[in-house]
């Protein structure tokens, strides 16, 4: 097995389930040109998303990393008609070129991406009273993703979905002298999982264009 064949077959499934959608390939090219990192979730996990979302019947979804939109315009897709989704976004220049995507998507109305650090955009949203969400998906720096999880569970109710992407990176959380931070992050809200009675849960690894990676699915109890 090799990247190249991953990537081949990543190409033929795409073709199969997803087909051409001209204003997600234009939310990727305009990310690619404003030089966004090439991190986007592929076209099957965004579809697998948006199903996730439609099975779910969200009309409430937050996201936590916006990055261009892509997987934004994926779950707003999915949000009932009179549903609403909040996206949580560190970098200005990066929330410029989402708002662009998700308005030539037709869906600014039902979308807002906030700009700051995620934490202080969870307080906000607790302090708030937000939610419940249906369906949250964590897609930030991984570092924080066991805060991440913890806020998402307290902004949730029994029937929530709870996605996070990213938990396998190349096989690099089976290993404890693996110093990262993000790698740290990943590894301790694994543990987090495997003592949490809230939610019943799973990790999934994938190959693709993506590389070698997963994520886990979390069903709030």
């Amino acid at each position: 097995m090799t990247e190249e064949l991953w990537t081949a077959v990543d190409g033929y499934l795409t073709n199969l389930v997803v087909g051409d959608d001209p204003v997600l390939d234009a939310a990727l090219a305009d990310s690619d040109a404003a030089g966004l990192p090439s991190v986007a979730v592929s076209p099957t996990e965004g579809k697998l998303l948006h199903l996730l979302a439609r099975i779910r019947g969200a009309r409430t979804i937050l996201e936590i990393g916006t990055l261009g939109g892509y997987s934004t315009i994926w779950l707003a897709r999915a949000l009932q008609d009179d549903g609403r989704l909040i996206s949580l976004e560190y970098e200005g220049r990066h929330a410029e070129i989402a708002r662009a995507n998700v308005d030539r998507a037709g869906l600014g109305d039902r979308v807002d991406i906030r700009v700051g650090a995620a934490l202080d955009g969870l307080a906000e949203l607790e302090n708030d009273g937000a939610g419940p969400f249906d369906l949250v998906f964590v897609d930030a720096d991984k570092a924080n993703i066991p805060a991440y999880v913890t806020s998402a569970l307290r902004l949730t109710r029994p029937g929530s979905i709870i996605v996070v992407d990213n938990v396998v990176r190349g096989g690099r959380v089976m290993h404890d002298d693996d110093d990262n931070p993000g790698i740290a992050g990943i590894r301790e809200f694994g543990r987090m999982l495997a003592d949490e009675p809230r939610v019943s849960a799973t990790m999934v690894q994938t190959v693709g264009a993506k590389g070698h990676d997963g994520f886990a699915l979390l069903l709030v109890n």
